[in-house]
């Protein structure tokens, strides 16, 4: 009998030279490659005819996440400089839009870098804006045992959302293996254009590509649209750091979906569903899973999605899709409620059955990680001689690097 903690996470390893990984985006978004692997063939195209090659009939999900500015330099009068990593809300209020909207103080969850230069006392962050002078306080209130420390936020002035400081004060937080300072450019370009909801401290780079002009023709052509928010956690870049998969902690990540998103997925099971980013993928994935619970303990909404949830349920053999999702919108009716919001932990590895999704638009991904075990997930043992090919065609790979186009090859797409 299968089983993913089996999985030996070295199997999942490629050599990737420093200097293919991207660390600047191209001047024009849509003008990247794009890799496409479709009935098991690789091809090479540009982003921007991405329509060519997606079935006429299609309906693609984006995640409109927003990243946040989540960095904070502070400087301590001796000159040190302690970086502050927002993560998640803790108080007053743990729920993160209502977060972003407190006034006068906030507490976080926050990763701290050059902690014992920070012993004890308050810091505090100065700027001017418009003539207008801002501070940031911020102390140390606990630690949370796992490598991050609680933070006590305040500001002046204070009535001042917690959003409009970090707008003010804070940096984008690119990701680790992108080797320079944040530029202005990139609070631009590592934003995708639709962008809408507060939370990620990570862009769903996928959408990176895509421009205003692009999705106009994209639905002249009769593609759908439709969106969910998975805010992306610090946990997207957590390495693989143990020999085999059942050892691993998948990280929990936010997700919020719309009645009017499922529903759409509802009534359009017959299209080809192509998710944009590994993000999207594993939101759609988890709302089966969710409706699979419903189903099967009928005891009401659980509040997320396991990582190991697909691989323990053994009933799930003979629900549908279709079931599933009827059985969360039936959810969403009784409890009067427009939208489903909980977390997930849902971890797709090879072996995997997808139910929700039949095509993703993914950035490559680093090795041994959990990305790359999804990628593996939907293509198979090729993603080994894709990722070759991609290396040798001289793509450009992670955040601000090239695209693929792939599709499920067990699914007969028109």
């Amino acid at each position: 009998m299968f089983d993913p903690g089996d999985i030996r996470i070295k199997d999942y390893d490629y050599n990737l030279p420093a200097g293919q990984i991207a660390q600047f985006p191209l001047a024009e978004r849509d003008a990247s490659k794009l890799l496409i692997y479709r009935q098991r063939v690789a091809s090479t195209t540009v982003f921007s005819e991405i329509g060519r090659h997606l079935p006429a009939n299609s309906l693609l999900v984006f995640n409109n996440t927003r990243v946040i500015r989540a960095r904070l330099i502070f400087r301590k009068p001796t000159g040190g400089q302690i970086e502050i990593f927002c993560l998640e809300p803790l108080a007053p209020v743990c729920e993160i839009q209502a977060a972003f909207h407190q006034q006068t103080q906030s507490t976080w969850k926050c990763l701290v870098g050059n902690l014992k230069r920070w012993k004890s006392g308050t810091l505090l962050l100065e700027c001017m804006q418009n003539g207008l002078s801002h501070q940031l306080f911020a102390e140390r209130a606990g630690d949370c045992g796992d490598g991050s420390y609680e933070i006590v936020f305040r500001w002046d002035p204070p009535e001042k959302t917690f959003s409009e400081i970090l707008e003010i004060m804070g940096v984008i937080p690119l990701p680790p293996y992108i080797d320079r300072v944040a530029e202005p450019s990139d609070s631009d370009r590592y934003q995708t254009i639709y962008a809408a909801h507060e939370g990620s401290v990570a862009a769903p780079t996928a959408g990176l590509h895509f421009t205003t002009r692009l999705l106009a023709r994209l639905l002249r052509q009769g593609i759908k649209f439709e969106n969910v928010t998975l805010h992306v956690g610090v946990g997207t870049f957590r390495p693989v750091g143990v020999e085999q998969i059942r050892d691993h902690v998948m990280h929990h990540e936010k997700i919020v979906v719309s009645k009017h998103t499922i529903q759409q997925l509802y009534f359009n099971l017959s299209r080809p569903v192509i998710a944009v980013g590994t993000t999207s993928a594993r939101t759609l994935e988890s709302l089966y899973w969710i409706g699979v619970n419903l189903i099967l303990e009928g005891s009401g909404l659980h509040p997320g999605v396991s990582q190991w949830a697909p691989y323990q349920h053994k009933e799930t053999g003979n629900i549908t899709t279709r079931q599933s999702l009827e059985a969360l919108l039936g959810y969403l009716e009784a409890k009067q409620l427009d939208e489903y919001s909980g977390e997930t932990m849902l971890m797709i590895v090879p072996g995997y059955r997808f139910k929700v999704i039949s095509g993703l638009i993914t950035n490559f991904h680093m090795p041994q990680s959990t990305l790359l075990l999804l990628v593996a997930a939907m293509i198979g043992a090729d993603w080994r001689n894709i990722y070759e090919y991609a290396r040798q065609n001289g793509f450009r790979f992670l955040s601000y690097g090239d695209s693929c186009l792939f599709f499920n090859p067990e699914i007969i797409l028109p």
